[in-house]
């Protein structure tokens, strides 16, 4: 009876220890819109035109928002696009420390959304979801050694897509969310896989005359001293 009672504890010890995630460590994503940028033309078709005096202004204000977040931050990525690279920039005056990365996976794109249904996936959406879902099956994942804190800088329609995979919808609605340039969403990762949505599209940090979400009635900003810094370089 002995050997019997202790195989049955052996056994539901190793149950309990099957449904114990692997990790006790928590990943917080904070996403970032980058600032607002005016439509070019002439801009080169990959990488887009960059920041406005307005975006500049912004990008600094969501600087300081993240540089006032009690916790270490252990990277700044940003989509290859020259609107987010510079946005990144200037966070990452604010956060000096900060490894930066790039990655092409979180540049601008358009998945299917609700509103074009009816018709057929374009080769353009369904590269942009495969992108984006590659992105997402890399960085919404647990952390394996320590609390990590991520900053990521994207754009409108990427961080939309991603709170919809998030929140574990339908990822076609991701159109029936705004969020303004430079606001802040927060996801975060626990040890067990599941995500938690804590903001999305936050601009408490921009005063209500600066914020921006890229249409006709955005306010303008004239101001010749918010010169753009260089376009750090990736760390190796």
């Amino acid at each position: 009876m002995l050997t019997v009672a202790i195989l049955m504890i052996v056994r539901m010890d190793d149950a309990r220890a099957a449904t114990q995630p692997a990790t006790t460590f928590i990943r917080t994503l904070y996403l970032v819109r980058h600032g607002a940028y005016v439509p070019d033309p002439k801009a080169d078709p990959v990488s887009g035109p960059g920041l406005t005096p307005l975006g500049l202004a912004q990008a600094r204000l969501i600087g300081a928002r993240l540089r006032g977040i009690p916790v270490h931050f252990d990277s700044l990525t940003s989509s290859t696009m020259t609107r987010a690279r510079e946005t990144a920039a200037v966070i990452h005056d604010s956060l000096p420390d900060v490894p930066v990365t790039e990655n092409a996976l979180l540049s601008e794109c358009g998945p299917q959304t609700w509103r074009n249904q009816a018709a057929a996936p374009t080769p353009e959406n369904l590269q942009c979801q495969r992108n984006v879902d590659e992105a997402f099956n890399a960085y919404f994942t647990p952390a394996t050694r320590a609390d990590e804190h991520n900053v990521i800088v994207a754009h409108g329609n990427v961080i939309r897509y991603l709170v919809t995979k998030a929140l574990g919808v339908d990822t076609r609605s991701w159109l029936g969310m705004s969020i303004a340039h430079a606001s802040l969403t927060i996801i975060r990762v626990r040890p067990d896989g599941s995500l938690t949505v804590v903001a999305v599209g936050d601009i408490g940090h921009i005063p209500p005359n600066l914020q921006s979400w890229g249409t006709d009635d955005d306010p303008q900003l004239v101001a010749p001293q918010l010169t753009k810094p260089a376009v750090l370089k990736p760390a190796a």
